[in-house]
């Protein structure tokens, strides 16, 4: 389906939000998409032949705030921090942002740096990587352009939330993070595996309330080596892990078709993927994750949140694009029902 969601695809009453506010810093860009012949995984010397596919691939942030807006409407502001180049993909994505109604007050434009952009490669079985460049727009964020939206930080107060995802410097993610403790926002953040050392050794995880990971961030925070361990293994080691040194955090944890694991400091819950047809998983993990947090602004327990994290993460597979357009709340109640999912809050949201 293609086209722009009407109002808000969650049934939430008025006065009911938990949070009414998201402030956020990750990367804003585009990409394409190559599927790869064959299914054995690409060697470091070799040529492998393969095609471009017609699909339209936006990063992380950009993913994140377009459900979050989708889902929760007019009530919900969401600003964006990010920078893009003034090139084409630039203007473009800035128009789609604008069409979904995210506040771009510190969304700038670079006239000396391109766009952020990926290069996404699929084997024929759906699995696939991707590479993103690393002297874009979006490297160009700072602490500084995070700073600028202090005013947004000090009104939003306990009632925002401070997301903070790759793709921009881990500086600017440290600032965003650090301002959404002084003001006391509900504080959540993802980071690349490569990042897990420094994150850690920071002491960064001080400053997150709600912390995202899929296998391989979680199998590098459990310290469990390449094929030791299977995902069950692999989420219970870094909830073991985290749990010890940060009993504040909640974590949610993905792991494609295996399906997902959230830990509230008491439960471990894991939530099996929906069965739909997938037409390619990039963007889900990001559209789980904005169906937790808006399942969190919502005032839902994380395990109801979870839940409709699963749901939206179905939608987004089922399109050839990184963000599926056009989602409805009867779509969600299909998935929801689906799934066999039982659970009469998240019910009530699609009614």
């Amino acid at each position: 389906m293609s086209g722009k969601e009407t109002g808000n695809l969650l049934k939430v009453e008025d006065g009911s939000l938990r949070f009414h506010t998201l402030i956020g810093t990750g990367g804003i860009g585009t990409g394409s998409f190559f599927l790869l012949q064959g299914d054995h995984t690409l060697g470091r010397e070799e040529s492998r032949g393969g095609k471009f596919l017609d699909r339209r691939d936006y990063c992380k942030l950009h993913i994140l705030c377009h459900y979050l807006k989708s889902l929760l409407g007019s009530r919900f502001s969401v600003l964006p921090i990010g920078r893009v180049g003034e090139d084409e993909a630039g203007a473009r994505l800035i128009a789609e942002m604008r069409e979904a109604e995210l506040d771009l007050r510190y969304v700038g434009t670079l006239s000396e740096k391109s766009t952020l952009y990926s290069f996404c490669f699929l084997y024929p079985d759906g699995s696939g990587g991707n590479m993103t460049t690393e002297d874009s727009a979006s490297g160009e964020v700072t602490a500084e352009c995070v700073a600028t939206a202090l005013p947004e930080f000090s009104r939003a107060g306990k009632r925002g939330i401070a997301l903070a995802v790759p793709e921009v410097p881990l500086e600017a993610r440290e600032k965003l993070l650090e301002l959404g403790t002084q003001y006391g926002l509900f504080r959540v953040a993802s980071f690349a595996s490569g990042e897990m050392e420094r994150v850690c050794r920071s002491g960064l995880l001080e400053k997150v309330d709600l912390l995202a990971l899929n296998q391989d961030e979680a199998r590098c925070l459990a310290e469990i080596g390449d094929g030791i361990a299977g995902q069950q293994a692999i989420a219970d080691g870094a909830i073991t892990s985290l749990g010890r040194r940060y009993p504040h955090l909640l974590l949610s944890v993905t792991a494609g078709a295996a399906g997902s694991w959230s830990w509230d400091g008491r439960q471990l819950l894991h939530v099996p993927a929906i069965p739909v047809p997938v037409a390619t998983t990039g963007g889900a993990g990001d559209a789980h994750l904005a169906g937790v947090i808006a399942g969190l602004a919502a005032d839902l327990p994380l395990a109801t949140a979870h839940r409709l994290g699963v749901v939206l993460a179905a939608a987004s597979v089922t399109s050839p694009h990184t963000i599926r357009k056009g989602i409805t709340r009867r779509n969600l109640a299909d998935l929801a029902i689906r799934g066999n999912m039982r659970d009469e809050a998240l019910l009530s949201l699609f009614r």
